[in-house]
């Protein structure tokens, strides 16, 4: 049974609320279908639809669930993907406060940037390696406004993916020579080795995630575009962070980016 346009205003507005009170709400799957994901994606683009007309500005997309063990844990078997907004960008190197993000963890995760469309239907593999106009080194710095993280998937859709903030860093490449797929990971949490993998565990290479957002957003109307910043997705678990955390990622063909938190 279709889900009413007011009990998805009002799992968006308790998602907003727990955004803006810092504390954390119950899940929102309770109160949607099971496995209705359309659901989900709506209370998504109704707190989309809400910051844009806030004032901000959309700047790419992000890649969820695109780890195998990742999804064991949710019990599910395919990706997501939510917002990226500007002021979700963070510099290389930039403390940042604790305060910003819900519950944070960091993922190490390769970036690309845009430099054409991506409109047509059935985009293949060969377009939209010729759309990227580069690659770089990321954290993501993921949060969720679903109380003790105690997520599926419909909750991190409807919470935007569980996003929370990015950081790049600041030497791109071109991706001719390099091989996404066996590019490794290694991060470090003050000084200590915490999360390792591979480009592989990216639903086998970071660009196969690529092409399965930008298909996905050609299906649903809202197709990438020139300039657009696509998180593709974790290259190894996720790692929970603590006030005065350094975070360093290092990913072999693409350099290094990293990340302090504050109290």
């Amino acid at each position: 049974m279709p889900v009413n346009a007011l009990k998805l205003k009002q799992l968006a507005e308790r998602l907003r609320a727990a955004h803006d009170s810092g504390v954390a709400t119950e899940p929102i799957r309770d109160a949607l279908p099971a496995g209705d994901l359309a659901a989900a994606y709506a209370v998504q683009k109704l707190n989309t639809q809400y910051w844009l007309r806030k004032g901000r500005r959309l700047i790419g997309r992000k890649i969820g669930l695109t780890s195998k063990a990742v999804q064991k844990q949710l019990g599910v078997d395919q990706p997501d993907y939510g917002m990226l907004f500007a002021d979700m960008a963070m510099c290389d190197g930039e403390d940042v406060p604790l305060s910003k993000v819900l519950q944070p963890k960091v993922e190490g995760e390769v970036a690309l940037v845009l430099e054409r469309d991506l409109k047509k239907k059935d985009i293949g593999m060969t377009e939209l390696i010729s759309a990227v106009a580069y690659a770089l080194p990321a954290i993501e710095i993921v949060g969720s406004r679903v109380a003790n993280w105690n997520i599926k998937i419909q909750d991190t859709i409807a919470d935007n993916a569980s996003s929370g903030l990015f950081v790049l860093g600041n030497e791109p490449k071109k991706l001719d020579g390099l091989d996404l797929r066996l590019c490794g990971m290694v991060m470090e949490k003050r000084g200590d080795q915490v999360s390792i993998g591979a480009g592989a565990a990216c639903l086998g290479n970071p660009l196969n995630a690529a092409l399965w957002l930008a298909r996905t957003m050609v299906e649903v109307g809202a197709p990438l575009k020139a300039g657009d910043v696509i998180m593709s997705g974790a290259l190894g678990p996720m790692v929970t962070v603590s006030p005065g955390d350094v975070i360093e990622v290092r990913i072999s063909g693409l350099g290094s980016v990293r990340t302090a938190f504050g109290a």
